[in-house]
């Protein structure tokens, strides 16, 4: 584990989130792999669990962080609805941008400027005009919200450039989108999945090559999801994951 690794998992470690060790290092290495053709855009911020490994990954540039920044919410499958009428009303749960602030701080990123939009993602793309370079989507899980970050952000990021989705195994939405839109899609290639995210390189029009290649990384994703379900020993799933990496 490289220097800037354990830095994530030091500090990611003491920040509320949903995202594994493994995610994490992915999204660092996502940014890392940026080459300053735009920006980084981050959907459902939270804390700042996702956005200090982006920050670390990326040498110099900005990422936005979008986010009602709403306090200690607690999200259901089917909460979606009641989640997006009550955050404009951020009162009946406060704000957690103070905490999100701070940890980007503890930080310590030198050449990244990271900057916090409380808003909701639909209302920041209409006026949102920079090229991006990486977007990582995680906010609303219902499948209208997830599509509609799809829709309006898509036109935004530069070919080349880098989509990712979190939780598209357990959530119908997210689960949904990301095989109508990006396994299935002519305009991604390089898709490839990390424990719940689901990432892929947006181009103007993939090959056969590429999209037959989709299509047994999604056979894979979906065989993986399958099996993670299933109460099997440890050692099992340890050798089955290892198998996983090579085949990939």
């Amino acid at each position: 584990m490289n220097n800037e690794i354990e830095k994530i998992k030091k500090i990611t470690d003491k920040i509320d989130g949903w995202t594994t060790l493994k995610e994490r290092k992915l999204l660092y290495n996502l940014a890392k792999n940026c080459a300053g053709k735009g920006v980084i855009v981050e959907i459902g911020s939270c804390k700042g669990r996702s956005t200090v490994c982006l920050g670390t990954g990326l040498r110099k540039g900005k990422i936005y962080s979008i986010d009602p920044f709403v306090k200690d919410y607690n999200l259901e499958p089917d909460s979606d609805l009641y989640f997006h009428k009550v955050i404009k009303d951020r009162t009946l749960f406060g704000s957690n941008l103070e905490e999100f602030k701070k940890n980007i701080r503890e930080a310590e990123f030198d050449d990244v400027v990271v900057i916090p939009i409380v808003d909701l993602s639909e209302t920041v793309a209409q006026g949102f005009n920079e090229p991006v370079e990486l977007i990582f989507i995680d906010g609303g899980h219902d499948y209208d919200y997830v599509k509609q970050d799809f829709e309006l952000w898509f036109p935004k990021v530069i070919d080349g450039g880098i989509m990712a989705f979190h939780d598209t195994n357990r959530w119908p939405g997210p689960k949904k989108v990301v095989e109508e839109f990006i396994y299935k899609s002519k305009n991604f290639r390089n898709v490839g999945f990390v424990d719940s995210i689901t990432f892929a390189e947006k181009v103007k029009q993939n090959s056969v090559k590429d999209r037959l290649r989709n299509r047994y990384i999604l056979l894979l994703k979906n065989i993986y999801t399958s099996t993670a379900k299933l109460n099997l020993p440890s050692p099992i799933r340890r050798i089955g994951k290892k198998l996983l990496t090579l085949i990939k």
